[in-house]
């Protein structure tokens, strides 16, 4: 066992830059704020109703405000960290419906029962209120995207409209459920809240159906059949280098090109291009004089006699006289196709 060096030097570690007030967002500093506002004042109401209300079921109002204040701490936490990831205005709606949630969860619990047997009726109620808050939510989130694809006057005004009369139904839909025994309602307030879900149902279809028949077409990509295989010279997606043009045996001359746009291959090996082929002229290749040279080339000469390559042996005299008999001389000054192989 080894005793440890006191002379040693602890490894250097990078300070961890210290969170400080400035580096976080000033739409989560806001949020965060106004939780904890919503906290103090869910708190307040029920102290005031623990102090003003009845003694009947004191423990059991209690113990339901505790879970409200949790749960609504646990929310506004995770509002408040999606925050950056949403709209600025979707973040703050989102928050601010739950900051009504809780102060009518805290007011239903604490309100004195017009019927002992309404508790558990109370709390099916406040979950309604709860659906009907986040539907207004997805609802204005979905009809402000699908206004978003074609802006006009028409489509703005229509869009204002239907959004106040969605939240104005909400309120109507929330005042009874929230304080239903003790009001009595007119027929005259349900037949309000049927015209005005009549008349917000009748804006949502609007936009949709004026984006159907006005907004600009988004383009459609249509993708290749299963197995079907590309024409020959057509590039893959991503692909920018081309394939050469096939030649002949010398390597030189080009394919004929089908109507089609394909090489003629039969060409290849019979020597005599399809009827209707496009056929290609060779192009002559001029070979540079080496670097040091002495030779000059003479002024006045032609190019085109300059790059007249030298005429070489015709193939076909090094070829067996058996199988001269069954070859050609080629088409218009091409070479011969290849020989056939030695017959038994």
């Amino acid at each position: 066992m080894t005793a440890p060096d006191p002379y040693a030097t602890a490894p250097h570690t990078p300070p961890q830059p210290a969170r400080t007030e400035g580096s976080i967002s000033p739409l989560l500093r806001a949020a965060i704020w106004v939780a904890i506002g919503a906290l103090i004042a869910a708190a307040l109401v029920c102290v005031v109703w623990v102090l003003v209300g009845s003694q009947n079921g004191i423990v059991g109002r209690a113990f339901l405000t505790i879970l409200l204040l949790v749960g609504f701490a646990g929310v506004a936490i995770l509002d408040a960290h999606l925050a950056p990831s949403r709209p600025a205005w979707f973040a703050l709606a989102s928050l601010g419906s739950w900051i009504i949630a809780l102060l009518l969860g805290a007011i239903m619990i604490w309100m004195p029962n017009r019927f002992p047997w309404l508790g558990f009726a109370r709390f099916i109620q406040f979950l309604l209120i709860v659906l009907i808050l986040q539907l207004v939510l997805l609802h204005v989130r979905l009809f402000l995207k699908a206004f978003q694809r074609y802006e006009t006057t028409f489509t703005r005004v229509v869009t204002i409209v239907t959004i106040s009369l969605v939240v104005a139904l909400a309120a109507l839909l929330i005042i009874p459920l929230a304080f239903g025994e003790w009001l009595n309602l007119a027929d005259l307030y349900w037949r309000i809240v049927v015209a005005v879900a009549i008349l917000a149902a009748v804006g949502t279809a609007l936009v949709p159906l004026i984006n159907v028949l006005f907004a600009p077409k988004r383009p459609r990509v249509h993708a290749a059949a299963y197995g079907a295989a590309p024409a020959y010279g057509a590039q893959p997606a991503g692909h920018q280098e081309l394939l050469p043009w096939p030649t002949y045996v010398d390597a030189v001359t080009p394919l004929p090109m089908l109507p089609d746009g394909s090489p003629d291959w039969n060409a290849y090996y019979t020597g005599y291009p399809t009827p209707g082929a496009h056929v290609f002229t060779p192009q002559p290749q001029v070979e540079a004089a080496p670097a040091g040279s002495p030779y000059v080339q003479p002024q006045g000469v032609d190019a085109a006699a300059q790059a007249t390559p030298v005429p070489q042996a015709p193939v076909a005299a090094q070829t067996p006289v058996a199988t001269q008999t069954h070859t050609g001389s080629g088409y218009e000054g091409y070479p011969p196709p290849p020989p056939l192989p030695p017959r038994p």
